[in-house]
């Protein structure tokens, strides 16, 4: 059996998705988890509750944490020790292998320039140094020889599934389908790299299948065609048929909008990621695997026909 705990996000869903590939028996986690595939197994739990977690996880061979909590750094400070504790433990004790979906926030300031998985653990933010402290608890566990796991990271990314937890689709699409300019923050002309969710998936679901890839970090598969802020804004504005100008919001705008708009006071600490160069290399998955990535126009073709498509239904 192979289980997704945090089945019900935009990672989750694509992920049971590709998973058809390797197996019929897939378990999917949440406090409402819903099928995606006939053959699916629904599991409903608290996660923050230990004896949850460690049911969820039981009788499988892999587990796939792809949960996702409020972007928020208090919930994050609070949840997210305290769940890889329990999953790590649970994993162990099931001899489960643990593939985690991870964001890149342990890498911080110079070093997002060039992100590979040599790239140091080096967090510029609150919420950069929770998720160090949750990937340098994976790699010590992984050292005893106890867990077998692999870190699978992601940039930003957008695709088909649930628009919300996706910064282009809020900042970009979300704008331009109300006749509004786009908006980036600090610096659209710097390039940005952003992954396309179902390619995100497939990746993790193949590293999760090939027994040699445990033990390691890999960047997921991206196109690694990098295009600046401005450009992902023009290729929406392409397929949406309307203007492609871009409002850049500046730091104190954002710590403006941070009065009025809750999400916006956790951006300011995170704007490293925008005024400087964000290159995502996934040169070590691509000559692993020999993958061939969404191209990025493509990738957003896609998306905006299948939010079209929502919209219509």
């Amino acid at each position: 059996m192979q289980t997704i705990l945090g089945s019900g996000g935009a990672i989750g869903t694509e992920l049971a998705k590709a998973l058809k590939q390797y197996t019929t028996d897939i378990r999917l986690v949440s406090r409402n988890p819903k099928k995606v595939n006939e053959t699916d197994s629904l599991y409903p739990a608290d996660l923050s509750d230990k004896s949850q977690v460690n049911k969820a996880i039981e009788g499988s061979e892999i587990c796939y944490l792809t949960l996702g909590y409020d972007y928020n750094t208090k919930i994050w400070q609070e949840k997210w020790p305290a769940l890889i504790r329990n999953v790590v433990e649970a994993c162990i004790n099931h001899k489960t292998k643990l593939v985690f979906f991870d964001n890149i926030y342990a890498i911080g300031g110079e070093n997002v320039r060039h992100i590979t998985e040599l790239s140091p653990i080096s967090p510029s933010s609150k919420k950069g140094e929770v998720r160090a402290f949750v990937d340098q608890h994976i790699l010590d566990h992984i050292e005893t020889g106890k867990l077998e796991a692999i870190i699978a990271r992601s940039p930003d990314f957008f695709g088909p599934g649930k628009k919300e937890t996706s910064l282009v689709l809020n900042l970009v699409y979300d704008n331009l389908i109300k006749g509004k300019k786009a908006q980036w923050f600090c610096n659209a002309d710097v390039i940005h790299t952003m992954g396309y969710t179902p390619d995100l998936a497939l990746g993790t679901a193949m590293l999760g299948n090939t027994p040699d890839a445990y033990n390691q970090i890999w960047n997921l598969p991206v196109d690694m065609h990098n295009l600046t802020g401005r450009e992902w804004v023009a290729l929406f504005a392409t397929e949406l048929k309307t203007s492609d100008k871009v409002m850049v919001l500046p730091m104190w705008g954002l710590k403006l909008l941070g009065l009025f708009i809750p999400i916006m006071k956790e951006m300011p600490e995170m704007m490293y990621q925008f005024d400087r160069p964000y290159n995502f290399d996934c040169t070590k998955f691509m000559n692993r695997f020999e993958f061939k990535a969404t191209s990025n126009i493509d990738a957003v073709k896609f998306t905006v026909d299948a939010l079209r498509d929502n919209v219509s239904q």
